[in-house]
């Protein structure tokens, strides 16, 4: 399972600053205001050469009315349960207040390794202010300034220590992680694949609450089959049923080598799976997306294309995904949905050799030539694959710096239309000779 930091503390401490600042992306929007931050946020990490999710919590508001208070603080309590390591943030200007005594409470209950943090440290004569949160019980203050980052290796290498090692699995066998949002079918689907009741199965929203992981030997495949899970109880704050199952398809994501999305033909598809959908590509994992319930929807000759071109519109520029139209209930197509994610697993471990590589790509690049930019001319002259995980490839050439996006592009359409990388991200790089 991957290592997750969680940044929890009140509203307006600086937060998502900290975690825009360990993610090196500006994905939380920072304001002066408080309580900005509702959604939670989760992007990758790395320190040392380890890999890690940082969740940017919204602020902890205890015994508030306010629905958003209340929504976010469930989702603090859910993060403070999944994350390996909770990062704790104070304000130095305003020391300590009841707030952060309310949260320091539900800290030292929670039996994780817990930093805490004291914020806009920003000159030395705020330093002599941090020794105030030495009363809070729970250990070592790390000054820092998560507007200008002093501090934060300090913290980094102290936090990366409490990591656990993931042990390499010797298990060679294709790993498909079933995903999508709530009450889609996923359980269903395991339990019509394996042929008996493993997962329960209700009505109601996340009734799974970890991820399940199976080893499918039967018809002749033999896989890892991991089925995630939704949310823990039911709730009347939809929000958090988003956050809980976004939180456990990032660990099981990350074990997969393939990733069937499985979306509602009722609701289509929605914003949850498209972010379902770029964790996946972003993760370099292959993809299958599979549309359950098509039995409901009344049909005529071109509703799966027209459903099909939808789906296409949305996860754009990766369009070479495959999509089978299942009804898990009534067991139709559901072997051609694993026999696909098969095939994608082939495909994203495929390699092909350099010569044949050369000889298929060099004449439709000499055809096609990349546009000459400032009068200089582009030379490709040799190509070859790179190993990795999934495909990745290396074009040789004199000028790589001018080359643009949409001719990168170009270059991968006609290798998927040449080898069949079906559903398997592609990754190229342009290399001087």
């Amino acid at each position: 399972m991957s290592n997750i930091i969680a940044i929890v503390g009140r509203p307006n401490v600086g937060k998502s600053t900290l975690f825009n600042r360990l993610t090196e992306s500006r994905k939380a929007i920072v304001d002066d205001v408080s309580g900005v931050t509702r959604d939670r946020h989760y992007g990758v990490g790395e320190w040392t050469d380890r890999q890690f999710t940082v969740i940017d919590t919204g602020g902890y508001v205890a015994n508030s009315e306010d629905v958003y208070e209340a929504a976010i603080r469930e989702q603090v309590m859910i993060a403070i349960e999944e994350a390996s390591v909770l990062v704790f943030m104070v304000d130095v200007t305003t020391g300590i207040t009841d707030l952060d005594d309310d949260i320091a409470q539900v800290l030292r209950r929670s039996n994780k390794p817990v930093f805490v943090c004291a914020n806009k440290v920003d000159n030395t004569a705020l330093y002599s202010e941090i020794s105030t949160f030495y009363g809070f019980g729970l250990g070592e203050i790390y000054p820092l300034s998560s507007m200008t980052g002093s501090g934060t290796g300090e913290l980094l290498d102290d936090v990366v220590k409490h990591f656990e090692d993931i042990p390499e699995e010797e298990n060679q066998l294709p790993k498909i992680t079933i995903a999508g949002r709530p009450n889609v079918g996923k359980s269903s689907l395991v339990n019509a694949l394996i042929g008996k009741e493993r997962n329960i199965v209700t009505a109601n929203a996340g009734t799974t609450r970890d991820s399940i992981k199976i080893h499918y030997n039967q018809f002749g495949h033999e896989f890892m089959l991991i089925d995630t899970a939704g949310l823990r109880k039911k709730t009347k704050v939809k929000e958090n049923l988003e956050f809980y199952s976004v939180m456990r398809t990032i660990k099981a994501l990350e074990e997969a080598d393939v990733v069937v999305l499985m979306i509602d033909a009722q609701e289509g598809i929605e914003s949850q799976d498209i972010n379902i959908f770029h964790l996946a590509e972003k993760n370099k994992k292959g993809i299958v997306i599979l549309v359950n319930k098509w039995d409901l929807i009344e049909k005529n000759t071109q509703t799966m294309k027209a459903f099909e071109e939808q789906i296409h519109e949305r996860v754009r520029p990766f369009t070479d995904v495959p999509i089978v139209f299942t009804s898990v209930l009534n067991k139709q197509r559901i072997f051609k949905a694993i026999e696909v994610a098969l095939e994608v697993a082939k495909n994203r471990s495929k390699k092909i050799p350099t010569s044949k590589l050369n000889d298929v790509m060099l004449p439709l690049i000499e055809k096609f030539p990349p546009p000459a930019l400032k009068g200089k001319h582009i030379k490709i002259k040799y190509i070859t694959q790179i190993n990795g995980t999934s495909p990745m490839f290396a074009f040789f050439c004199n000028l790589p710096q001018y080359i643009k996006d949409p001719y990168k592009r170009f270059i991968e359409n006609k290798l998927r239309e040449h080898f069949d990388f079906s559903g398997a991200p592609i990754q190229i790089f342009f290399r001087q000779k």
